[in-house]
């Protein structure tokens, strides 16, 4: 009995001489202080190790790992995107997700304010580990929840002031964002930091509407128009421009000739119908080349009946099963951010819109580059 004490108390002192940038909350640290323990116990004893591989608690505990619901209760704890530790810069991170809480750029149905909060929320089912593409972003990367931006609600151009300057500290700090809508609009200032960085990037771009509107009721800044505005000042390398989803009626006939002139691809709705995506993500990575890329991804270009919580729903959309193909087919690419927007709860109450969303961020922070396998 005096050994197996020994190693507990052995295994209490690897965990709290971990190395990791964001000290755990007290709950966390509780967690993995008694995952460490079992793991040494559990070798002594002969008995189920309780998580795969347990012992990654004593030696490597220079990531963050969320919290388990095998530990702490789901609706226990800080709200974070998938209760990971909260941290206030980007400083010592690899990828951050973050909020952009705006919708002052809606066309039509408000409520993508609410939208980070409500994907927290909804987060708390996603795991650390992806079964399906076996990997192990928790094992590989040190992210972090860094909060959301100070958006002005009753200004949206000093609101994208705000956002263009909260991203160029993010991109200084060498992190990728992972952010969370909020409506459209928020992916121009984006942009313009990540450019400023990286220069002229690829786009993958999944929507139902091509947002390269030139302006409407005397507006050239709202959540129709992001794409037209990082053409105009030159954010995008528009040869690697991927637009997929895209449907619904239009105010004009040739509303794609410009866009198709200008180099985009764009893949309508119906051309991905009854099919796998697969294929053309394939066609979309050797296009993209090794040269950045990023990826924003509309959740109105999933179809209303599996994502009815957004603001301009369009029938005939992407199925969740597509849209993850998608996803998962950036693995590989330099993704330096990715976004995922125009979530508004308010029209979906069973919260499955928001859940659809975490998993989508989940799958982008999986698809990132330095992500190991387990």
């Amino acid at each position: 009995m005096a050994k197996v004490v020994a190693l507990s108390r052995a295994a209490t002192r690897a965990v709290s001489q971990g190395t990791g940038i964001c000290s755990p909350t007290p709950i966390s640290q509780k967690m993995h202080l008694r995952w460490a323990s079992r793991s040494v116990l559990g070798s002594l004893c002969g008995g189920r190790r309780l998580q795969s591989p347990p012992q990654r608690w004593i030696s490597d505990t220079r990531y963050n790992v969320p919290l388990s619901a095998e530990e702490v209760a789901r609706p226990a704890g800080i709200c974070t995107m998938q209760r990971l530790p909260y941290k206030e810069s980007a400083e010592g991170l690899n990828a951050a997700y973050i909020g952009v809480p705006l919708d002052t750029g809606t066309s039509n149905r408000p409520g993508a304010r609410f939208g980070p909060r409500h994907i927290r929320a909804e987060s708390s089912m996603v795991r650390c580990y992806n079964t399906t593409t076996r990997a192990a972003p928790f094992d590989s990367l040190m992210v972090a929840d860094i909060g959301d931006v100070n958006v002005n609600l009753y200004n949206l151009k000093d609101s994208c002031r705000r956002i263009r300057e909260a991203y160029q500290k993010i991109m200084a700090a060498g992190c990728i964002p992972l952010t969370m809508g909020g409506d459209h609009t928020i992916t121009y200032p984006i942009l313009q930091a990540v450019a400023e960085k990286h220069g002229p990037v690829g786009l993958i771009h999944v929507d139902a509407h091509t947002d390269t509107d030139e302006e409407a009721l005397g507006e050239k800044i709202y959540h129709g128009t992001p794409f037209k505005r990082c053409v105009d000042e030159g954010l995008l390398d528009c040869k690697r421009v991927v637009q997929i989803g895209i449907r619904g009626s239009s105010y004009t006939p040739d509303t794609y000739d410009f866009w198709k002139e200008q180099g985009f691809r764009v893949v309508p709705a119906e051309d991905c119908w009854y099919k796998s995506l697969a294929p053309l993500m394939s066609e979309v990575r050797q296009q993209m080349g090794d040269k950045p890329v990023y990826l924003s991804f509309d959740i109105d270009g999933i179809d209303p009946a599996f994502a009815p919580g957004t603001g301009t729903p369009e029938v005939g959309g992407l199925t969740t099963h597509q849209a993850l193909e998608i996803v998962r087919g950036n693995r590989g690419l330099n993704l330096v951010g990715c976004d995922l927007v125009e979530v508004a709860p308010v029209y979906d109450q069973s919260g499955t819109t928001a859940l659809t969303a975490a998993n989508l961020l989940f799958e982008m922070l999986c698809a990132l580059p330095g992500v190991r396998n387990y």
